[in-house]
């Protein structure tokens, strides 16, 4: 039996589909970092900064109301925690903000989302600014009084690196409560470990 006129005798393979670009999982780890570096500085420096402008501008004992009696400005030196807590334990408190800022660091490479980013952009940054005062400032290295300024209530007295810590704590308990993994949902890490199952059901 003849071919038909005009059919090709060679078979016709159709052309494989072209892959589609594989994400640079690399560029998005940047951008985290990014975020968490720049938001670790800001807070860094807006704390300092206050503090140098508290110090200059607030006398100790004479509080200046903000929000009525509620919110006042407050000068002291703590020697103790964030909000005042834990006078005494000076030097204790400075080992354990290295340890946290050591945790940050080690957490940082593992970082795959963005909540998380700025969870620890926060936590560092707030870490840092109470640190600096630990070591810089007054009577001595690691026995630094840190500054406190914002009065709340009458209750507690902080600054902006308290705001910082406590802020990135609230957002951490969030993550863990909705169960949300450092590295995140849609981490390359996951992709590469269930890619290869997609579509398939138990046996």
């Amino acid at each position: 039996m003849q071919d038909e006129a005009g059919a090709s005798l060679t078979p016709v393979h159709p052309s494989p589909p072209t892959p589609a670009p594989v994400p640079d999982p690399t560029r998005g780890r940047r951008r985290l970092y990014a975020v968490l570096l720049l938001l670790a500085l800001t807070t860094l420096v807006l704390d300092q900064v206050t503090k140098v402008w508290a110090l200059n501008a607030l006398t100790p004992g004479e509080p200046v109301d903000v929000i009525g009696p509620w919110i006042r400005l407050n000068l002291i030196r703590n020697p103790g925690a964030a909000f005042s807590l834990g006078d005494g334990s000076t030097w204790l408190l400075t080992v354990v903000s290295l340890a946290i800022l050591a945790w940050v660091v080690v957490a940082a490479r593992k970082v795959g989302n963005l909540p998380w980013a700025i969870a620890l952009g926060l936590l560092l940054g707030g870490a840092l600014g109470n640190l600096m005062d630990r070591l810089l400032r007054e009577p001595g290295p690691g026995r630094g009084h840190v500054v406190d300024f914002i009065d709340y209530f009458g209750w507690f007295i902080g600054n902006v690196a308290d705001i910082a810590i406590v802020g990135a704590a609230g957002l951490i308990a969030v993550l863990a409560y909705r169960g949300i993994a450092l590295s995140g949902p849609g981490h390359p890490a996951d992709h590469a470990e269930h890619g290869g199952h997609g579509g398939h059901g138990d046996g």
